[in-house]
């Protein structure tokens, strides 16, 4: 078994959509990003690259490449799935938390681990998705951004 850790951290952009954990919310400003920001689903992919041993995110879909402009982060977190899957490698658990001031997650968060699980092919008890606050310490706390943590269990 291996582990991983990824995290990932983007300011608000209020020309864009949200888009958290594969899922669009609406009332809310966006994040500022080269793909679609979700720091969320970046977080898990660099927790799983890390335990593979296979670099980070932007090693395998580089910021500035036209390919990945405004790309669906979840077509790579399933990309991702599909580089451990060659590198003989099989997903056993994702564990990621969401910091951020706002919007309120938890409502939400059934439908993020159903996304990404999806998005993994794996069953959505092996996705554990939680949110908490910066304490209004920080840029985080001041409501700039939202940032996520991720660890992966991989065999």
């Amino acid at each position: 078994m291996r582990v991983g850790i990824g995290y990932d951290i983007h300011p608000f952009d209020e020309a864009r959509p949200l888009v958290l954990g594969g899922i669009r919310i609406e009332g809310s400003p966006g994040l500022r990003g080269y793909s679609d920001a979700d720091v969320l689903l970046h977080a898990v992919i660099d927790a799983l690259l890390g335990a593979a041993g296979l670099d980070d995110i932007g090693r395998h879909f580089p910021p500035g490449d036209p390919a990945y402009r405004d790309i669906d982060s979840a077509e790579l977190l399933r990309r991702t799935r599909e580089l451990l899957e060659e590198a003989g490698h099989s997903i056993g658990n994702v564990d990621a938390t969401v910091i951020a001031e706002a919007p309120k997650l938890a409502p939400l968060i059934p439908s993020m681990r159903k996304a990404i699980a999806a998005a993994l092919a794996i069953d959505e008890s092996r996705v554990s998705v939680k949110a908490t606050t910066h304490e209004g310490m920080g840029a985080i706390g001041r409501g700039e951004g939202i940032a996520a943590m991720a660890v992966a269990l991989i065999e």
